[in-house]
């Protein structure tokens, strides 16, 4: 896959039922501050939020970065990790998946 190309990412977070303002007030600023930074494109962001079979919050965030390398600058950078580090202990494993997941999608061209 080309690196210069944008990559939609689909954030899939199993936030802790105790943790859902918190979460909510980060996940808030998550995409502002990715904008700010020049990682990621101006489509807004989509955000959801769902229960899984026990009735626990599940969230999902979809925004497209910049490139294929704007997810590794995002890595480096101590004001995307004001943001991330915090999320950590808001989110949990459960059912045998991971408490965040980060897949990244390139858009298909299906009209030929």
């Amino acid at each position: 896959m080309p690196a210069n190309e944008p990559e939609t990412v689909i954030c899939r977070f199993q936030v802790r039922a105790d943790a859902e303002q918190p979460f909510r007030a980060l996940l808030r600023v998550h995409w502002p501050t990715l904008r700010r930074l020049g990682l990621v494109t101006e489509d807004p962001p989509q955000h959801y939020r769902a229960v899984d079979e026990q009735g626990r919050p599940v969230y999902v965030e979809i925004f497209t970065w910049r490139d294929g390398r704007a997810a590794q600058e995002a890595h480096e950078h101590p004001e995307v990790a004001a943001v991330w580090e915090p999320m950590a202990p808001l989110v949990e494993e459960r059912e045998g998946r991971r408490k965040w997941e980060f897949p990244h999608y390139r858009r298909l061209d299906l009209s030929a």
